[in-house]
This record gives C-alpha cells, structure tokens and sequence, in this order.
C-alpha cells in the first residue's frame, strides 16, 4: 500500500474511532503514530524520532501562549460579575421592547464575548445570568434556552477568539489581521440574531412575555457599570491593532486586567484564584492534547501527500473556486453537527485550505486566507447549535433542566437559518470581512 492510500485510508478509521466515542485528540494521535509507523515500513526510529520532535516543536510555538492567557481573562471576567452588568445594561435598554430580554441576553453575550473568547464559556456564564429573567418575564422554555446557545456562539466569533488564534497558527497568518476581520462578522451575527428573535416572537407571540420600560437614568447607570468590560476590550484589542503591543502580550494583559477588576470587586481571593487557575489548566491540557494529536495526524497526512494531491486534482478538474469554497462549507455545516468546533479545525483546515489557496477568487493570499478563516469559523459556529451535538445546546440543557431537548432544537432553527443566511452573504460579499483590512 502506497503512502497516498494509508493517507486516504486513515480518514473512515479517524471517523469510526470519533464515533466509537473515543476521544478526538487520541483518534487523531493514534491515527498519526500507526500511519507513520506504516509508512516507515514498520521502523519505529523514525516515529520515535517524530514522537521527540513533534512534542517539542508544537508546544515551544510562542503564540500558542494566547490560549491560557484568554480562557484566564474568561475566568476572571465571569467571577468579576462582568457576565451580570453587561445583560442588566442590555435589558434596561431593551428589555420593554418585544421579545427584548431576549435580546439583551444576545448582546450581553456579544459583550461577553469580546472578553472571553470562548463560545462554551459564554454559553454557561450568560445561562445563569439571563436564563432566571427571561423565566420571569414569560419566556418559554425553548425559545430562552435556544436564544442563550445561540447568543453564546458569539464567544468565538467577536475577538478575541480562540479558534481563531489556532486557525492563524495552521495557517501561518497574521492573528490581529485575523481578529480586526471578525470584528465586522461578529457584529452581523448579533444583529442577525436579534432580528430573528424579533421574527420568532412575532410568529408565536406566546414564547416572550413583557416587561415595564425603565426610566433613562437608570439606563445610563446600567451602562456606567459596564465600564471594565469596555475599558478591557479597547486596551486589549485597540492595543493590538494599533501595535502596542503583540497579541500574546495583549493577552496577559487582558487576564491581568480582569484578574484585577475582579480583586477590586471583591469577587477574587486564593479559593477563586486557585479554582480559576485550575480551571484554566484543566481547559488547556484538553486544547493541547488535542493540538498535540493533530499535530502528528496531520504531519502523517503531509507525508503522506493527501493534502497536495488534493489541491492538485481539484485545480485540474477546473472547477469553479466558488463551487469549491460551497462545497467545503457544506462539509464543514455537516459534519459540525458531529465533532466539536476545535476539532474540527484542526482536522479539516490543513486539508482544505491548500485546496482554497491553489484557487484564484480575483484577491491576495492574504487576504484569502483571513476571508476563509472568517468563513470556517462561522460555519463551525452553527455546528455548536446544530442538533443532534451542538455543544452549546447541551450547556444549556444542563443548566435548565426543565426544558425538552427536542424544544430547544424547534426554536434553535430559526437561528441556523440566520447564521446560513449570513454566510451567503459573506460568501457573496468578501470586502465586507476584509474592507476593514483595506481589501
């Protein structure tokens, strides 16, 4: 057997594994070591050669220093009582309106977002905020529970993201290039979701009750609390974008600063310290075991020149790159609704995006690139609320017991339809990601 066809043969043992329920970091890890032992001949010094160098080079890469960094500022932000002064501003704002609670927990949770950079994190830190309010004022069950799984995919789409940062690793692409590009998405995702919320509740007026108007002073002291998280965005982002300081710096400045603000509001002593760095450990190990098996997959994958011979034979088939580009977000749209979004893209984009840049869509690789990257990311966020495993979906579902799975996948439609119809606008449009960039 060549090394071509343990390439291709090594994808329906990957799948069997993942569905096996083994976890997707072994499957791939595994998959890596038998595919180079195979195509060694059966040596093992060079796959122990790998097992050394592979280890060292995936985990000495100083960007990857980010990840930590960002899920510590979600920790902090979450017990600082970030997650509450964002939703109570939101909801004096909005909350009288039809269906606004609802609302104010999307923004609350693009607000969040900005600061956490995790779609999970957002999800469960809004949920208990949002989820007893939208109860008391007549929401029913699954319209809330499928308005806070959606809302918290805003977590990894509004920088700063930690798929994101891993994208701009696999692909060797610039991260602040790539988290100034998500701005704009991220915003019409917010957008997007409100203006379905406003839809829903006008074709079932009995899912959302109402709320008595709050008196504007109230609503600008609702706003005034919300002072860190803005303080903290800007400083972070503004101080990337305009070159302060590199992005893994901004990250440690980011976790400092809300480490700080929560000391400060007195949510912060040695108990939460300890519990938070464990937490943060505890999500990194799971990130990098899985970005350490992809790591030997996908050089198993390299060796065995799947990747290239792909992009050769797509190429040469002169399909057309818009063809391409559709069929690879249908993909990634399907198979989200199997595997968790970090997989996902570890898995698929060393495959595709050679595939994507050997095309011609009339732009920079540059420019390419970021405009996939932004892409991938979207379409793996609807896979975090696409039944049957949307990980948002179950989040939620742990949190409000009382409410029929099947019912939050009923309401939870109405917000795939906004995210797919947001992607065939990005698809259609590449300078609204990239005009900010200058493209």
């Amino acid at each position: 057997m060549t090394n071509l066809e343990l390439g291709f043969w090594s994808f329906p043992v990957l799948l069997l594994m993942v569905f096996l329920r083994a976890p997707i970091g072994l499957a791939m890890l595994l998959c890596g070591f038998g595919g180079w032992f195979m195509a060694m001949g059966g040596n093992p010094t060079p796959l122990l050669a790998k097992m050394k160098s592979e280890t060292y080079t995936t985990f000495s890469n100083y960007s990857l220093s980010i990840i930590p960094m960002f899920l510590l500022m979600g920790q902090f932000a979450t017990l600082s009582g970030m997650s509450n002064a964002l939703f109570k501003a939101a909801e004096s704002f909005l909350g009288h309106r039809r269906g606004g609670v609802a609302m104010a927990a999307v923004g609350a949770c693009a607000g969040f977002g900005a600061i956490c950079g995790s779609s999970l994190a957002t999800a469960a830190t809004m949920s208990k905020v949002a989820l007893p309010e939208l109860r008391r004022y007549g929401y029913s069950g699954g319209f809330s529970t499928a308005t806070l799984a959606a809302g918290g995919t805003l977590g990894i789409l509004i920088p700063p993201s930690v798929i994101l940062v891993i994208y701009a690793i696999l692909t060797e692409q610039n991260i602040a290039k790539l988290f100034l590009a998500a701005f704009v998405p991220g915003i019409l995702a917010a957008i997007g979701y409100i203006i379905t919320i406003s839809i829903y509740v006008r074709l079932h007026p009995d899912a959302a009750g109402t709320r008595p108007p709050i008196p504007m002073a109230e609503r600008f002291r609702a706003l005034a609390d919300t002072w860190p998280v803005l303080v903290i965005f800007f400083v972070v982002v503004g101080g990337i974008y305009l070159g302060w300081f590199t992005p893994t710096e901004g990250s440690a400045i980011g976790a400092a600063g809300t480490g700080l603000v929560a000391l400060v509001s007195g949510s912060l002593n040695w108990a939460v310290l300890r519990d938070s760095l464990l937490g943060t450990a505890k999500t990194t190990a799971m990130i990098f075991f899985i970005v350490l098996g992809a790591g030997f997959y996908n050089g198993f994958l390299a060796l065995s020149g799947v990747p290239q011979f792909l992009a050769d034979w797509v190429v040469n088939q002169g399909y057309s790159p818009w063809l391409v580009l559709s069929i690879i977000l249908v993909f990634y749209l399907i198979f989200g609704c199997l595997m968790d979004s970090l997989s996902m893209i570890l898995l698929t984009v060393p495959i595709f995006f050679p595939v994507i840049s050997a095309m011609d869509f009339g732009m920079t690789p540059e420019h390419v690139a970021i405009w996939f990257g932004i892409l991938v990311l979207i379409v793996v966020e609807v896979g975090l609320i696409t039944p049957p495993v949307g990980m948002n979906l179950f989040i939620i579902n742990a949190m409000d017991r009382e409410t029929p799975m099947t019912e939050t996948y009923k309401a939870v439609m109405y917000f795939v339809g906004s995210d797919i119809v947001r992607v065939v606008i990005l698809v259609m449009f590449p300078s609204i990601t990239l005009f900010i960039l200058g493209g």
